[in-house]
């Protein structure tokens, strides 16, 4: 398969290390051909690497590939899902999907429309601990879910790894910390407790980008009677990387997890506290990623993206599709109108 990426910054790396293990290891049959970005130097780094050609447009990777990974600023990834969906090529785009509800209901339309397979890049969905975590909560081992409490922080991304200034502007971001970062948070609590019925939201802004929060904290009521909290805030701590902590209290039980990607998962009952290992798939440890910080964080988006390779190959929908990231982005959708209206609950349809 002939994959070529719209942007390279720090996401794109993340996602192309991965493909090029698999591909190295033979889980893949695939090749990076093409690459585009408006900094051609950068683009030049990333296809130097990957061995892919740096092309002059959209339309020129269009033309090279059969599948492409969309790793552009949030405003501009209308435009190039909606090409690839024109000409029929797979794509993988990067959440969230547009700047608002109403762009990402869109681009869910343009690729329904079109008949290309689509998946969104909502990750936390392929980290073990998570889907330990959704398991655990399913089997009713510990009895009814009553209510999660769920914490995420990271300085904010206009500084450090991410090189990149556009997390500060609104009109390509669409706004904070809810709908840039925690738009994950808000997914999976739904992935592990189920449909969302309601939503309170407060946001504020210390940093001083206008329309970009850098505090907020949601409320979300499920149709199961559970409910959960969550706190999402972006720092100026830059020696403290995104970090996410979940506690979930069960009737007779809780869980929690303070690395969201590699667990463990630790469980207490009244007999005391259990720490279960959530290891990734052994396909995962035998690829050469290296066991650094930055390594052990690729491993979720290698699932992801073999997950949509493989869904391309064999003709299946993929998964997590653009209708699911429209749910999540209804979610964060309802918690900024809540926020707007002074923390009235909104429901959530």
């Amino acid at each position: 398969m002939r994959i070529g990426f719209v942007g390279t910054g720090v996401i794109a790396w993340a996602h192309a290390i991965g493909v090029q293990a698999m591909i190295q290891a033979g889980v893949v049959d695939a090749g990076v051909v093409a690459v585009h970005d408006l900094d051609e130097e950068r683009a030049e780094g990333f296809a130097a690497v990957n061995g892919a050609e740096v092309v002059p447009s959209v339309a020129a990777v269009l033309e090279r590939s059969d599948a492409v990974w969309v790793c552009t600023p949030t405003a501009a990834h209308g435009a190039v899902v909606e090409a690839a969906a024109a000409r029929g090529c797979a794509v993988f785009c990067e959440k969230p999907l547009a700047p608002d509800l109403a762009g990402a209901q869109a681009l869910a339309a343009s690729v329904a429309g079109a008949g290309v397979p689509a998946q969104v890049g909502l990750v936390l969905r392929s980290a073990p601990v998570f889907r330990a975590l959704r398991d655990l909560l399913a089997s009713q081992e510990l009895g009814a879910p009553m209510t999660a409490i769920f914490r995420d922080d990271q300085y904010f991304p206009v500084q450090g790894v991410y090189a990149s200034t556009w997390r500060g502007d609104v009109a390509v971001a669409g706004g904070g910390c809810l709908i840039e970062h925690s738009i994950h948070d808000l997914d999976i609590l739904r992935f592990c407790l189920g449909e969302v019925t309601e939503v309170t939201g407060r946001t504020a802004n210390f940093s001083g980008h206008e329309g970009v929060e850098d505090l907020a904290t949601v409320s979300l009521q499920f149709a199961s009677g559970a409910s959960a909290e969550l706190v999402s805030v972006w720092h100026d701590i830059l020696s403290r990387g995104s970090t996410r902590r979940v506690e979930v209290f069960c009737r007779r039980g809780m869980a929690w997890l303070d690395n969201d990607f590699l667990g463990p998962l630790y469980v207490q009952t009244t007999d005391g506290t259990e720490v279960r290992p959530c290891p990734p798939p052994g396909w995962v440890r035998d690829l050469a990623l290296g066991d650094d910080d930055i390594g052990l964080a690729i491993t979720a988006y290698v699932e992801a993206d073999r997950a949509f390779l493989d869904a391309v190959t064999a003709g299946r929908v993929p998964e997590p599709s653009f209708a699911e990231a429209v749910v999540a982005h209804r979610l964060v959708d309802g918690a900024y109108r809540s926020s707007a209206a002074g923390g009235r609950p909104v429901a959530v349809t």
